[in-house]
């Protein structure tokens, strides 16, 4: 598999989660959900940096489900639709406001109903 369209490869993703600096994972979620290579991988990421104790990670991950609704038209909606639910009203603006965003796409793409 070649790099992402912006010069990530699969492998620099894996080492960036394995180093787990929040600096550079908050990238992880938009790179992969922007041209993923595989839909199943890139949401299992998402779903896991959804739960990261920095905002900033968990806002970009929850935003990754509204990149990967644009992209692959296609989640596990049991697993994903709680997950952006519950950062509607998380304790943080941010991913307050990711979650917002990617609401928008998940009722865009996929036809989904997310309370507001």
């Amino acid at each position: 598999m070649g790099p992402f369209e912006d010069g990530w490869t699969r492998q620099d993703v894996e080492a960036v989660l394995q180093e787990a600096n929040p600096r550079a994972l908050l990238y992880v979620p938009i790179v992969v959900a922007m041209d993923p290579p595989d839909a199943k991988w890139a949401e299992a990421i998402c779903v896991t940096l959804a739960a990261h104790a920095d905002p900033n990670v968990r806002g970009n991950a929850i935003l990754g489900f509204g990149h990967l609704a644009r992209t692959t038209r296609e989640l596990d909606r049991a697993v994903v639709l709680p997950l952006v639910v519950r950062a509607l009203s998380d304790e943080d603006e941010y991913v307050r406001g990711q979650a917002h965003a990617a609401a928008d796409d998940l009722e865009h793409y996929l036809g989904w109903s997310l309370p507001r």
